[in-house]
């Protein structure tokens, strides 16, 4: 096969990784790539939210299968377009991506679907989005309705928060994104996150994650794209699991079949769980970042297998072979992270890194320049492992974070803790 994966970060270089271990593939090309997909694969020039350049740059290339990494092109209809030509893909219609692009989609779909989540009211006038604030009170979150690179969002502890965030989303901080808003309740409990595969019928759960948003260690600071996960999740029993597929994800599923826009591709259902029952935070039309990293480390070479069928509708005789094994991921980012920060510092260290089953750094935003890798974003890094237990999976993944010269980055040191300190 030959396979196209789009997107150019730690979330594409894992599942360059993962499609790579398969002898399925014989030819593989990412786009636009890094430094370390480079080192893998061929990398390409293209601008992946364009679909028709997608769809001819497929034809040419006598691409199989194109994996869609991130949610842009899914939003901008490029899945839709690689199908009108007859090329197979992994990821939904543009329809089906407004459970990401869209949180007052996601909420009017939980409501027809009777899905449990958060309480909400969606605004697009500021005045009223602060009287409806002010009504309620604090902990409150505040969300911009569309697309904004996993940081739309705001756990306002305070009122004055809460008004600020508001302030800033009309402003134009997200860009079109904040236009509107949707305000939630704050919902107690522990966070973890469901990955499932559907092919528009049948819905196959392929692994659990929990990932720490929080920028400093003990979850504290402002919110990021993620600075480390691990799974499975242990908060997501058997049990738990099965009520959440049961009460919010087939139903979810079954709801956008009915509406004529059935989901192909991943569904990542971020759940909150408290007192053993699971209640929807959002749901995400792609692999989280950097969720996808310890996914990805766990299925290996099978990856490419389930995303074929899925692509396909051929989920109805797939099954996943999981080890009894844990995977966690550190994020090396650039310092000032998530506001501002320098780009082009040269980053050492990374030639001695072990490249196993067991261990890989995925690189997530980076360059090469002069023969050297150099940051390129504000996540850099993820130092990934897997092991028999977390606490073996979390030494081998430090020990790469701690092997690698980068002054100008930054990483957390307690990624995995809650899991840790309970175990």
């Amino acid at each position: 096969m030959n396979i196209l994966i789009l997107g150019g970060g730690g979330r594409e270089h894992s599942l360059a990784w993962a499609v790579m271990q398969n002898p399925k593939c014989d030819k593989l090309i990412v786009s636009p790539g890094n430094a370390g997909i480079a080192q893998i694969a061929e990398c390409a020039a293209l601008d992946i939210v364009d679909g028709g350049a997608v769809a001819e740059f497929a034809q040419q290339n006598a691409i199989d299968l194109v994996i869609v990494g991130p949610e842009a092109p899914l939003a901008a209809g490029v899945a839709d377009r690689l199908r009108d030509t007859g090329i197979a893909v992994f990821g939904p219609s543009a329809a089906a991506a407004r459970l990401e692009a869209s949180k007052r989609f996601t909420k009017e779909i939980c409501d027809a679907a009777g899905v449990p989540t958060a309480a909400y009211a969606h605004f697009s006038d500021p005045q009223a989005a602060r009287a409806h604030v002010r009504a309620r009170g604090a902990p409150i979150v505040v969300k911009a309705d569309g697309l904004a690179a996993g940081k739309g969002v705001i756990v306002a502890e305070t009122e004055a928060q809460a008004l600020a965030a508001i302030d800033e989303m009309f402003a134009g901080s997200f860009g079109a994104a904040g236009a509107e808003v949707v305000i939630e309740e704050f919902m107690e409990g522990e966070e973890a996150s469901l990955f499932v595969l559907c092919d528009g019928k049948t819905v196959l759960p392929i692994g659990s994650a929990q990932d720490h948003k929080r920028v400093g260690e003990g979850d504290t600071g402002p919110n990021t794209g993620g600075m480390g996960a691990y799974s499975p999740a242990p908060v997501l029993s058997p049990d738990i699991e099965a009520r959440a597929m049961d009460r919010i994800v087939r139903p979810t599923i079954a709801e956008m079949a009915r509406r004529g826009t059935p989901y192909q591709g991943v569904l990542y259902a971020g759940l909150m769980i408290r007192d053993g029952q699971p209640r929807l935070v959002e749901y995400n039309v792609r692999f989280g970042d950097p969720e996808c990293q310890v996914l990805m480390m766990r299925l290996g070479a099978q990856a490419l297998d389930l995303m074929h069928a899925a692509a396909e509708g051929r989920l109805a005789g797939a099954r996943v072979n999981w080890a009894d094994d844990h995977a966690m991921t550190v994020v090396l980012a650039a310092r000032g992270y998530p506001g501002a920060h320098a780009t082009g510092s040269v980053i050492g260290g990374l030639d001695g890194l072990p490249e196993t089953a067991f261990e890989m750094c995925f690189h997530a935003g980076t360059a090469r320049r002069d023969g050297k890798v150099v940051a390129a974003g504000g996540r850099v890094l993820n130092a990934t492992a897997r092991g028999d237990t977390l606490a073996q999976a979390r030494a081998r993944a430090y020990a790469m974070a701690d092997a690698i010269d980068w002054p100008q980055g930054f990483y957390r040191r307690d990624i995995g803790w809650r899991a840790l300190d309970g175990a």
